[in-house]
Formats: C-alpha cells, structure tokens, sequence
C-alpha cells in the first residue's frame, strides 16, 4: 500500500529493526488512545523520514484516497498472481487488508456529497460521559456477542483510511507465505484498474442515499407548494391570508420575506433543508411492486422476490456423520471417577495454575488438593448448612456460583465440589452494581432455577454492594439469596465414615450454563452427566489429549477463556481433569495490562495446548515490542474458541505471519466453532490426527443474503472470506436446514442453521418446555417431508454450510441475522464494514453494536459507536456518512440509524465487550444518550403505501345518486326552532343591546351583573346595571368631547380583563362608535406582543385608542419604540378619571344590520382577521345561548376565558347584559400565581354553569394533579356544576377533558358535567352543550380512513383508532351541513366534509384593509352546487361530519351529532393524503416520557417535527430516533427533520392552541435556538 502509494515501495528500503520497534510502539499508544491522530502522524513522518524518498509534483489527497489495491499497478498485480497461483502458496486476494481497500475503493466512487449536518446547541456539545477519561478496558473487543472482536481487521489493515501504513505490518502482510485471507469482506485487486469494475457497482453507488416521497414534485413549481397555508393549491385563490400576523405588520422591514412562501431567504435553517431535499432528489433503486386497492386502505407493500434473485441449485444434502467415539478400555465411568482416580493416584500432579496481575504464578491446585477440597465444600453444603434442623439443600438443588475471573481455582473447587454432593452448579457472573447490564435477567434465570444458596470468595462477598445491615443487597429481579463463603476455614472436615457415591455417568443434569439471547432474555442451558462426560471424550479424541502422551507426563494447557462457561469451561475445567493436564488460567485483567502474557505463559511452561479468542491474538499483535525472545514452537494446537467469527480469519492470518518466525507452524491453528445448546460443533484437527487440509471460500456477499453459497469469481467488491472450522466432533451427526419454518435440509449450496445430534450436546432450556420443543430442537426432513432421524438434534444457533472434504464452514450467528426486505445480513459483517471505514481514528477501540428493530413490519439496521473523547463534530459527522455509504456499497443495504455516544458509554458484557441485547433495549427506551444521530429513513424504508391519487373529480349528479343509493340520509341538522320557542323574556323587544343595558338599569338599577375576581379570590371590583350604564355614559362623553370621534368611527380597547373593558364596550356603543377589543400588550414581552397590538389598531383603522394609563405609558414608552413606530398611534385616551359628565343623547342605529363591533383574532395558522357583527347577529347570539343554557337573572356563571374575541368575550361582555346573569369573572392570567382560583371560585359561589379554556384545564390538571386531598380540606365542592364547558375552536381533546374529570371526581365534580363547545370565525357559536338535551356521544374512527377523507367508525381499541367526541348540541336557531370541500355538493350522514353554517348569528363578512370581500366573500355567501341550492350558507373552514344517533334530543326527535375532526387550513398534504397535526402529535407525544409537547407543519414537502424536551440535554438526541419510529408506525410518514427546542418554545394562544405558523416563521428564521435538529436522510 506504500507503494502504491508512494511510487516506491518500503520492501526496497528496509527498514532497522529498531525503526520498526519505535513504529509498533506509536501505532500501540495511537490504538490505546495515548497520542492524538496527529501527533501520531507526526511522529511516524519523523520516523521514516529518512527512509522513504520524496514524491514531486502528486497530490497528496490523490495518495490517499484511491487505494484501491492493485489499481495502480495491474501488471504486477496479474503476474503475482499467477506466480501465486503456481506455486501453491497463498492466493494474492486472500490479503487481510483487503477489507479495507473494498471500503476505500466503495468510499472512492461516492463525490463528497453534501449532506445536511446537524445542527446542535453548544452545550450539548460538552456532555461527553463523565468516564470519558477514565482508562478503560482495552477491549475493542466483546466476550459473547460477538460486538467488537473485530480487532484482526485493525490490526491487519491499520489505517487504510489514511496514509499510514505499518511498514512492518506491510511486510507481515505481503511476505507471507502461508494460505492467509481477507477479512470479513473483502475486494478482489484486480487486473484492471479500478474504473473498470466502478460499471459493476455503479449502480449501487448512485443510489445510496435516494428518495423522497415517491413523489416530490420539485420541479413543477418555483417554489413547492406550501401545503399548510392553504387547502390544496386552487383553494389559494379562494381562501387568501387576509392580514399575516405572521413576522411583521406590513410595511416593516418587509425586504427580508421571501414571496414564495414567507421564508426569510437568509436563513441558515432554508439552505441545510435545501441541501437535504438535494440529498433526496437522487434516484431510489428500482421500485418495489406495489399494490393499491381503491385508495380505501393504505396498504403495505409486500416485498415481491426479484425474479433474478441466486437460488440454491445443489442437491439436497445428507446428515453428515462424524467418526466413531473410540473405545478406550481404562475410560473412566464418569468425570468424577476421574477425579477420584488422579486426586488419589496422582494426588501431586498439578492441576490447575492461577495467575495475579502480574503475571506471577500465586497457586497451584494439584489434583490431590482439588479432590480433598470438593469433599470438604460438599460435605458442608449436605451436613453443615441447615434450616430449622433441616438440611438446607438435597440433592438435584441448584446453586448459583459467584466467582471473579481473577480466582479459577476456587471456581474449580466450588464446581466439582457440587458435583460430589450431587448439586447442580449454575455459574453466572459477578454483579458489581444493582444495574449491571443483564442482570435482572440473570435473576429471572435464579429464580426459575429456584436458587436460594451462591457460592462466593471472601474476597468477592467482600466486594458486593451492602444494604444497611451488613447483607448482600437484593439485586434487581433477584431472589434472595444466601450467600456462603467456601474459603477453606468455613469448611468443616469430612466424617470418618462419610463417603460421596461417585456414581456413573447418568442423564440426570449436571450443571446450567446460562445464555443471553438476541432479545435480551437469559436461559438456562442442562448439561447432563453423560452429555458432559460424552462431550470431554470427544474433546479429548479430537484433540488427541490423551492419546498423544502416555499417561506419565500429562499436557499443559493454557486458558484465556472466561473458565464457568463454554469453550474455557469445556477444556480448562472438564476436559483437563479427564486427562489430567495442567492448566494455566490467564486473568482478564492480565490480558488487559499486558496482552502478551499468554504467549509468554505458553512459552515458560512449555505449553502444547492452548485455548484463545481472535482477539486475544489480535492484541498480542498490538503489544509486539515486547516479544523479541517468545518461542511458540511447544505449541501443537492453537485452538480459536471463535473461529466462526467471520473476523478470526484475518486475527489468524495476521498472527501467523508474524509468529511464523518465533516457532509457531501454520498448522497448530485450529479453529473451532462451538455453541452454548450444541457445545463443541466442530474443530478443525492437529495435522498428526490426520485432518484434511485447511479450507478457504470467498463467497459473494450478495448470493449470501439469499442464502445462498456462490464462489466469488468477478472482481466485486463485496464478498466475505471465510475459513473452516474443522470437521465435526466425533460419535457425532451434523446436517443444515432452512432457517425459517418447517426444518427441511438444504441443498448443498445453501446457507442454513447447523444441526447435531449426538450424546454429546446439553439436553434442554431448563424449565421451558415450549421453546426447548420449538428452539433447541428440530427434526430434520427432507423435501418430501420424510423426518432424517427419530431422534431429535441440537439447533447450534450458527449458519453455515459443509464444504469440501467435509469441512464445515459459519458465515454467521442466528443471534446476529437482520432479515431486511427479504435479504439477511449478518450484524458481524456490518461491523467489520464500519470498522474498515477508518478504524483506529475515530470509533473508541473499536466498539461498535449492529442490531436491528422492527419499524413498519421490517427489520430496520441501527449502528451504534463510541466516539473517542477528542472527535469534532465535522470529524463524527464525516465519518457516519462514509459508514452509510460504506455499508450500502459493500451490503447493499441501508442503514436506518446510525448513532454515536461518548467513549466508554454503551453497557458492558462481562469480558468488556458490548452487551448487545441491553444497548437495543436502551435505544428504544431513549435511554441511550447518543452525543451524534444520522437516521436514514427515506433511504431504508421502502414499503410504505403508495401516494393516494386523487380520483378524477366526481360530478354532483353521481354524487346525489350515490348517496340514494348507499341509502344515506343528506347529513343535515339543526338546532331548536327559534320562533317556536316560548320566550316571555323582555329583553327580546330589544334589538339593540345597548337599549337592553339601559333598561335593565332603569328596571333593575341594583341588579348585580359582573364579579370580577383577584388572584387572592377576594373581589376586585364589581358592577351593577346602573353603574355599569353610568361607566358607558361617561366613556361615550369622552369619545365624543376629548376624541371628537364621529359615529362609525372605530375605536380599540386595549383593557386588561376587567369591568373596564365591559364598560367601555358600551360606551362606545351609546357613541354610536365601532368597538374592536385588543389583548394589551405583555411588558415583559414587548418585541412579539406590540407589533400584534399595532396591527389590530392598523388594519381595524381605529381612530382612537382607549385604555389604562399604565398601559397609554406602556405604549408610548422608549422600549415600545424599539418593536414599533410609537408616532403613528392613533388619539390615545385614558379612562381612568372621566368627567362626571351627562351624555346628551345615546346613539339608536337606523338598521339592525349595522356594524355593533369587529371581532379581530389571530387564527392558528397566523391569520388575523376582523369579522363584522351586526346588532341583529348580536342579540341573536345573545338569544342562543340563553335558551341553550337557560340564563336567567337568578343565575350566576362563572368565566374563566380571555374575553377579546369569539365567545370568550361573547360571554364576558354581551350575555350578562342581554339574560340578566350573574357573570363571576376570572381572568385566566391569575391562575398563573393561583391554580385553584377559578375552582374554588365555582365552589365558593355554587356555580352550575361555567366557562372556560383548554390552557385553563390544562393548569389545573397539571397543577392541582396532587392537591385535591388539600382542595377538599380547604372545603372546595364541585357537586353543584352541571356543565363546565371548554370554549374551543378545534377539536375536543377528549384525553384532557377525562383526565379533568377523573381529577376532580374526588371533589364531587359529576362526570357529565364536561363538556366542549365549537365556534369558528364565520360563526363563533355553533354548539354548545347546554343544560338541556342527551350527554356528548364519542366515537372511534378509523384515523387511516380519516387520511382519505372519509369516516369509517370502528370499535374501541380497534389499531389506528381515534376517539372523538360530539363538540355539544347544535344552539338554537342554527343549521348546519356538510359539503364537499371541491365540489360544494351536500354529503351523506358519517361523510367527512367541511361544515357549513346558516344562523341568525352568522358573522356577515370579514372587515379588511383592502377591502377583498369578493374573494373570500364565499365563506359568508356559500350556496350548495345541488339540492338545496337557495340557502346561503357560511364555510366554517373544519372539517367534520354528522351522525345521527340512537338518543332523542329535547323535541323528541333522533338527535344528530356533530363531530368535528379539525381545521381545514391546518392540515397537511403529505403524500397525496390529508393529515391532522394533532394526530401526529399525540403519537410523538407518547413516544417519550421526556416529551411535554410537540408541534408539527410542513416546509417543502418536508414533514418537521419540533419536540419540547422536559429533561436534560442529554437525552435530546435519544427522542430523533423515537420520533421517527412512532411517526412510521403510526402515521406511514417519514419525518424529514426533528428539531429538538426548550419547554415553552412552542408558541401557544389564548384558547391554549398552537400557533404552527409562527413556530414554522421562527424555526425557518433561525430564532428557535434549539438543543438539537437532525435531518432524516
């Protein structure tokens, strides 16, 4: 690689061998993490400066990137070959870095494309883990799962990714001479120059990070259309912004909004979303078949086989069988016999050596010694321990043994010392903390196991966590346990005539060893005596153990291995004492200080046998300095405990190349692969046994998703190399069958799951029949069915294959397989891929987890790394879009989430390694607290329902038929008859309200009308007729004299809630002025609430402004001056101190259907709009909502509403006066300081009917939720309330009202009582629940229905359904219809439209600047395209249906329900479908405990999600990927952008709705400052 990098290779210079010495040690400390990258280069150019010669005029970067192997010399690359292939020796693509070139030459063909990087607050930046610093483990590598062994990559292919290359390595690599291989995947060099073979993946290349939603139509228009401001586009022209609210009044500063849709074109946010949707726009692979039927149901698609898919074309393969078990005629009965027999013969042989950290020898257990010592331990366990006189355990109980991997020795004892007194040992780890990763699971396995008594060290109980009374603490999900110490002075001496039956080898179980699987759950697998002495004979015969020596100088075996489980327990405790052979146990700990300390062992004692895992090997290679003076040449058997890894190849190869030279023979290395339920599989044999030569295959990575074995012969880059792992054990039979279903045999060339059947194989999961029956056993058959044996075998968990010479050969691990569209892929591969990416640099040694969660019904790759602690975010953000490029080139597959957290974070296995189970459990939990997350959905999620397409529009007269055919009724109804109602009410002479106030004080002048109520809830001020028309009296001299206003002038009030506010209403109206009541501005909040003020007073054309005089010095003050031009006020007055004056005349309008007043608000979508209200309109109002809620002057109402506009200030200002009511007023801004105001308020004055918001539910709810027990104390009865209604334009959120009323359930509050009302600009009464008339009814709906547009009500319960509630009973006097939103055509009963109005009541026209009344002068003048074609109605711009129900309303007629499903100009278009905000916000909502609220809206076709964090920064980025997961599941969308912001970001009005808009404004304007925002690729 130098050389192909430099022009001239370091073979030709060589270099000094203490060059090389000082290089080992840099690449070591750079490995540990000692020395940055850079000073690491630095170093190394220092080192080799003098040996390698410059190179003019080539680009550096040039040198660096295009490596891909051979490309640059394709000469010398065929004739190596060729040389290579004559002479037998090793084949030039087995090179164990070529792994790395593949990712390289993968990464080449990718341009740096420009991929939006996320974008993050700075704090979060800091948060790396606390033990960042810590030293670590040196384990890149994990123990079981398999995670991170992956080290032999590193070690064979250090650096690729840049331009250092171990010189000595390099020499290692392309010098040696024995059969060596790639790692996991690998490319082939090559004749031609890599641009040939770019055409074989240039497809792949071009499509990795691809597709929108099928359908992005980006390049019809300008600018895309903005699917939130209008309906669809036509509808813009129907339904134009009247005044935007949203930014800046007109005339302000306008230059920075761009037309197309109100995006500032400056905006950082824009340009990384532009950059996203240029990521998108790139061409997917091929579609997948699809199929839709009537656009009713969204369907999945179903992945369809690609016709040219590889298919297995062998014949069907036969069970295998392995040699016969020999005889032997001095073979012990059972393993205890022979623990009898050399503890009493032999009783100085040693058995077992323990090492300290050092490295020193600090025991060693001769066989006489562990013999005496398991007699002691099980005699005390049968005799000594005891419970109220009865022996504690018998026979056949199990015991948990609880032993450090630092002390084999007392494990040795413990474990045979069970086996005498005929107890079943069960070995698990130590548990350091009460959250240990697996450890509740663990506990479960105690448990089943009915485990009461653990086996433990001094030194170890010591060690465990304390409860206050001394004891060992109780673990999660543990029993209790006792726990017996069995160092040798608790141990009591046998009695004389006390002897243990050593009895033969029996079916009955010997001991548990416990597994995880993939889910996370922990089994225990039965051993029994026979199995286990069965297993070591076969052990023992296919190592040749005893055979080799006679029985006077036994082996030496050295053992890295965890010694209580699988292959270290099979030789190092079993197996050992069978052939009486010495076994030297190497620590953990040791390996991790010095890495090297087994070869040394191997070398001092002269071992012939020793056990190790790839990465044993692999760090041995990292620590060369010190191995000058090693000599393998003892060695007759390296056995590779994980030699089905598809990485042990390249830690192999590497191994051998550089230990060839100190005595090792390239045929002690013996792989093995072995499994927890099958035991030992396979093990290839020493060459004196007489084993085939060793086997090699370089497989297409592609045939082997489909499961099927296709030797590589083209030059791709993907294939995987793999090697054998011996043939099978003896006295054994293997055969492979299908993964999924029915166990069929495969054919010769395909990948399926190893089976054996043999004595020698554990028998069960213990105590769990079903999955024993269904997991851990098969039966075999054959294509025909016929069943291969009557017996049944052992599943090994491992894929693979028999080869040549019966070789078996693992491609993978059952635990690791992702099945992904249909093609498996191997967790193990994935990883090597990442690693190859750039291994040392970046990933923090090597930790890397590859699993895969279910998302929409497939399985979806999520990649997990540890950063190191000094990574930049450019550094992790490159390296993330390399893997993904990486892993789609080589796999052909994308990956859904890649995320990094900081070093040393990610939940340990035993030996350091990843616990894989546990790291998936906290990424779905959101427990993972990534510092770095890129998901992929749009690139990986490829069956989502096709896009609807709109039907050809339907003409009316299909339409009107249709419905007489389904036998629909027209969905029409209406409320109570108006004129049929008696009424004997006096004020209903009045046509004016203002002539109602004037009677009211002349008849009843004391006649109390308004509350108004303080935070403390004491009575702020009050008013009665009589003041209330002299307050009115006063306010209409001042218009008139220091205003010199005219009639019709308009007027704004600018009031906090108050009776000033009521009074000046009707002062304006005895002026014969137009009032307009405006929210005054926040103090503390100038900047955004000013501008809102002066808009109002702009747009409205107020010629006046009335108020306090803190508010007319608030306006006019220097800060205001900053948010707006404060000299174009109009006239302000304020009417603190009036003259007493007499008005001369009060003003009598000429028409009914005169202006009374403009209603101005801001709708959510950013909106503002006036609505005109006649006096007609609003004495019918009035008249509606008495008759509804029967209001008389006896009564008392208690309103807890902003009363500026809609019915909030319908009720305020206008229904008191008109029926004659009490009004208790509460404005909902004391509830701020005072939660319980507006309840104690309702108890205090027995309130029957109330008001009020859904903010003002939500504070109480949230903040009264613990302190009903001190409401009740305090004497607050919410028994008198009949109905409590929520004032609401939107539709009922049915969670709040039920969690209100279970809340205050406990205060006597009935469960009837609440309700909701609906209004709307047009119509800001439409229903209301009244005291009268049948309980709100709820329904479930189909929500996937609802995207259609249409209603198909389902059961509770139901999947996708939605509850809604009736939003109250339609008022008197109002009609209402539904109509197609397109067609204007009347729909039938339970069909989804928009909801049309005609009343009395109806608003008669919007008031604007510009005076467009024609265009939207439809909303108030809509007339229907068929049927009743006279009627005007008014659009109230929501979409909802009726349904008629089985109750009677008040006339005795079927009553008729009105549900309303949401605002039309609030919804969104997203994949041809309409959907509702709230919907999608309520499943983000549910997906974290940390979510308090949620916000969604479209910008270019891109679906944003704006979540508030309640937490700590950190847990920011575990809610991207939670999001994403539950908007897919739920909805069939894929989110494009996730922003993570603050509580309280998300802008919310009055009636406690979201402003969508404005948050859109600010997050497109960069002024959210949020924690995180990701961009989905």
């Amino acid at each position: 690689m130098a050389a192909e990098r430099g022009g001239c290779s370091l073979e030709a210079v060589p270099l000094p061998p203490e060059v090389r010495e000082s290089l080992a040690e840099l690449e070591l400390e750079l490995s540990e993490g000692d020395i940055t990258q850079k000073g690491y280069e630095k170093k190394r150019a220092k080192l080799l400066a003098r040996y390698i010669p410059l190179i003019q005029g080539v680009d550096p970067s040039l040198q660096t990137e295009n490596r891909v192997s051979g490309s640059s010399q394709p000469t010398a690359a065929i004739s190596k070959q060729q040389k290579s292939r004559s002479t037998n020796s090793r084949d030039e693509r087995f090179r164990s870095d070529v792994h790395t070139e593949a990712v390289q030459a993968a990464l080449a063909k990718y341009k740096e494309r420009k991929m939006p990087m996320p974008s993050k607050r700075r704090s979060v930046l800091v948060h790396s883990s606390v033990e960042t610093y810590t030293p670590p483990d040196t384990s890149s590598a994990s123990e079981d799962e398999g995670s991170l062994r992956r080290q032999g990559r590193i070690t064979s292919t250090p650096f690729q990714s840049h331009s250092n290359v171990e010189p000595w390595l390099n020499r290692v690599i392309q010098g040696s001479s024995t059969s060596s291989s790639a790692s996991s995947t690998s490319s082939h060099p090559g004749g031609k120059p890599a641009a040939a073979s770019n055409a074989a993946t240039a497809t792949a290349a071009a499509t990795v990070l691809a597709d929108l939603m099928a359908h992005t139509q980006l390049d019809n228009h300008s600018a895309p259309p903005d699917v939130t401001t209008g309906l669809v586009e036509h509808l813009h022209h129907e339904r134009p912004q009247i005044a935007s609210v949203r930014g800046v009044p007109r005339g302000y500063n306008s230059s920075i909004l761009e037309t197309a849709d109100g995006v500032p074109v400056n905006s950082r946010v824009s340009s990384k979303i532009q950059q996203l949707l240029n990521t998108l726009k790139r061409p997917k692979r091929p579609p997948l078949k699809e199929f839709f039927v009537d656009d009713f149901e969204e369907l999945l698609e179903v992945q369809q086989p690609d016709p040219n898919q590889p298919k297995p074309e062998g014949n069907q393969m036969n069970v295998l069988k392995g040699e016969p078990l020999g005889v032997v005629t001095n073979w012990p009965p059972s393993l205890l016999a022979a623990l009898q027999r050399w503890g009493t013969t032999q009783p100085k042989a040693p058995c077992l050596t323990a090492l300290d950290t050092t490295g020193k020898a600090v025991y060693t257990l001769t066989y006489g010694k562990l013999w005496s010592r398991s007699l002691k331990l099980a005699y005390t366990l049968l005799n000594r321990l005891t419970t109220k006189n009865e022996p504690m355990l018998k026979p056949g109980d199990r015991v948990a043994l609880v032993f450090p991997n630092s002390d084999p020795v007392m494990f040795m004892v413990a474990f045979y010392g069970c086996l005498l007194a005929e107890l079943i040992p069960v070995p698990i780890e130590v548990p350091l903390t009460r959250k240990d990763a697996g450890s509740q699971q663990i506990g479960f396995l105690l448990g089943s196991c009915g485990v009461t008594l653990a086996l433990t060290t001094d030194a170890c109980q010591k060690g465990l966590p304390k409860a206050q009374t001394g004891e060992v603490v109780t673990f999660k999900g543990w029993p209790r346990l006792i726990w017996f110490v069995i160092d040798g002075k608790h141990l009591a001496k046998p009695a004389k005539d006390w002897h243990p039956q050593v009895r033969d080898a029996s079916a009955e179980i010997a001991y548990i060893e416990y597994k995880t699987s993939k889910e996370g759950s922990t089994v225990g697998i039965t051993v029994s005596h026979a199995s286990m002495l069965a297993h070591c004979h076969a052990l023992t015969q296919a190592c040749g153990y005893s055979e080799v020596f006679p029985l006077l100088s036994a082996e030496t075996l050295t053992n890295v291995l965890d010694f209580k489980r699988d292959a270290g327990l099979w030789h190092g405790v079993l197996t050992s004492v069978m052939n009486r052979m010495h076994v030297i146990s190497i620590p953990y700990a040791l390996m991790k200080v010095n890495p090297l300390s087994w070869i040394q062992k191997v070398c001092s004692y002269k071992a012939r046998v020793a056990v190790v895992k790839s990465r044993d090997m692999h760090w041995s290679l990292l620590a060369q300095r010190d191995q000058r003076d090693v000599s393998l040449s003892s060695l007759r058997m390296l056995i590779v405990a994980d030699g089905a890894n598809p990485w042990s190849i390249s830690s192999c190869d590497a191994f051998l190349n550089v230990f060839q030279s100190r005595g090792l023979r390239p045929e002690v290395i013996c792989p093995c692969a072995s499994s927890s339920e099958a035991l030992t599989v396979a093990i290839r044999r020493p060459p004196e046994l007489g084993g085939p030569p060793p086997g090699k295959a370089v497989l297409s990575m592609n045939c082997l998703s489909f499961g099927v074995i296709r030797v590589d012969t083209e030059e791709k880059l993907s294939v995987l190399t793999v090697q054998d792992v011996g043939q099978i054990m003896p006295g054994a039979n293997v055969c492979v069958v299908k993964v999924d279903g029915t166990p069929y045999l495969c054919k010769a060339d395909e990948v399926g799951e190893i089976c054996v059947n043999s004595g020698a194989t554990g028998m069960a999961y213990f105590g769990l029949l079903g999955i024993t029956k269904n997991v851990f056993e098969a039966i075999p058959v054959t294509a025909a069915g016929v069943p291969v044996s009557d017996q049944p075998f052992t599943r090994t968990g491992l894929l693979g294959f028999v080869g040549p010479d019966y070789l078996v050969f693992v491609v993978g691990k059952l635990d690791g397989l992702m099945t992904v569209s249909g093609r498996r892929h191997n967790a193990d591969d994935v990883v090597a891929t990442a690693l190859a990416v750039e291994p040392m640099k970046f990933v923090y040694r090597g930790r890397i987890a590859v699993f895969s969660v279910t998302v929409l019904h497939d399985d979806r790759i999520v990649l997990v790394a540890e950063q190191r602690p000094d990574a930049s975010e450019e550094d992790s953000f490159q390296w993330m879009s390399r893997v993904l490029q990486a892993i789609d080139s080589i796999h052909q597959v994308g990956v859904y989430c890649l995320a990094l957290v900081p070093a040393n974070t990610l939940p340990k296995a035993p030996l350091g390694g990843i616990h894989i189970s546990e790291t998936k459990q906290r990424f779905l939990e959101g427990a993972l607290h990534p510092c770095n997350v890129l998901m992929c959905p749009h690139t990986c999620v490829t069956n989502l329902p096709k896009p609807r397409q709109k039907q050809p529009d339907v003409g009316p007269a299909s339409m009107i038929v249709g419905n007489l055919v389904a036998g629909k009724r027209i969905a029409q109804a209406s409320g109570r008859d108006v004129t049929q109602l008696e009424d004997n009410d006096q004020a209903r002479k009045f046509l004016y309200l203002a002539d109602v106030l004037q009677w009211r004080a002349q008849t009843t002048p004391d006649h109390p009308l308004f509350l108004l109520l303080n935070s403390k809830g004491t009575v702020a001020s009050t008013a009665s007729c009589i003041q209330l028309h002299k307050r009115a009296e006063r306010v209409a001299v001042a218009l008139m004299e220091k205003g010199r206003l005219n009639v019709g002038d308009h007027v704004a009030l600018v009031y906090p809630p108050g009776v000033d506010l009521i009074a000046t209403f009707y002062g304006c109206l005895y002026a014969g002025c137009i009032p307009i009541t405006v929210r005054p501005p926040h103090p503390q909040n100038l900047a955004t609430t000013l501008p809102t003020v002066k808009m109002i007073v702009e747009v409205s054309k107020s010629a006046c402004i009335l108020t306090t005089q803190a508010i007319m010095k608030l306006l006019k003050s220097k800060e205001a001056a900053t948010a707006v031009d404060i000299k174009t006020w109009p006239t302000i007055l304020d009417t603190d101190d009036m003259p007493k004056k007499k008005l001369a005349s009060i003003f009598r309008p000429t028409s009914p259907d005169m202006l009374a007043y403009l209603d101005f608000s801001v709708s959510t979508t950013g909106i503002l709009a006036g609505v005109k209200m006649s006096h007609a309109a609003t004495s019918a109002l009035c008249r509606s909502i008495k008759l509804q809620c029967e209001l008389y002057p006896s009564r008392q109402i208690a309103i807890c509403l902003d009363p500026y506009c809609g019915l909030g200030f319908a009720l305020w200002c206008l229904c008191s006066v008109y029926s004659g009511h009490q009004s208790i007023l509460v404005p909902p801004l004391e509830l701020e300081s005072n939660v319980s105001l507006w309840l104690s308020a309702v108890s205090q004055y027995k309130v029957r009917v109330t008001f009020c918001s859904y903010s003002v539910m939500e504070m109480c709810t949230k903040g009264l939720g613990t302190q009903t027990d001190v409401l009740r104390m305090k004497g607050v009865n919410l028994s008198c309330v009949r109905t409590c209604m929520v004032v609401a334009e939107e539709r009922p959120r049915i969670t709040l009202t039920q969690s209100f009323s279970k809340l205050f359930k406990d205060l006597g509050l009935s469960a009837r009582a609440v309700s909701t009302t609906f209004g709307c600009r047009v119509n800001v009464a439409i229903c209301l629940q009244g005291t009268a008339g049948p309980d709100p009814t709820t329904v479930y709906v189909d929500m996937r229905a609802l995207r259609h547009d249409r209603v198909r009500l389902v059961e509770r319960g139901s999947p996708h359904s939605l509850p809604l509630m009736e939003s109250g009973k339609i008022l008197p006097g109002v009609k209402v219809i539904i109509a197609h939103t397109e067609t204007k055509g009347p729909l039938g009963d339970s069909h989804l439209g928009e909801i049309w109005v005609s009343s009395p009541h109806n608003a008669t026209g919007y008031y604007t600047v510009y005076g467009e009344e024609a265009l939207h002068a439809d909303h108030f003048t809509a007339r229907l395209s068929f049927g009743d074609t006279q009627t005007i109605w008014a659009r109230t711009g929501y979409l909802g249906f009726l349904r008629r129900t089985e109750l009677t309303d008040a006339s005795g007629e079927r009553h008729d329900a009105l549900y309303v499903v949401g605002s039309l100009d609030e919804t969104l278009e997203l994949r041809g479908m309409r959907y509702h905000p709230i919907d999608i916000e309520t499943s983000v909502i549910r997906a974290h405990k940390s979510i308090a609220e949620c916000a969604v809206f479209t910008w270019t076709n891109l679906l944003v999600v704006v979540v508030e964090l309640e937490g700590s920064e950190q847990e920011a980025l575990d809610l991207v990927a939670l999001v994403t997961n539950v908007v897919l599941e739920e909805h069939y969308l894929i989110v494009g952008v996730v922003v993570i912001v603050d509580p309280g970001v998300i802008p919310i009005n009055s009636r406690g709705e979201k402003q969508r808009m404005h948050l859109r404004d600010g997050f497109l304007a960069d002024q959210l400052d949020p924690i995180y925002v990701a961009y989905n690729m």
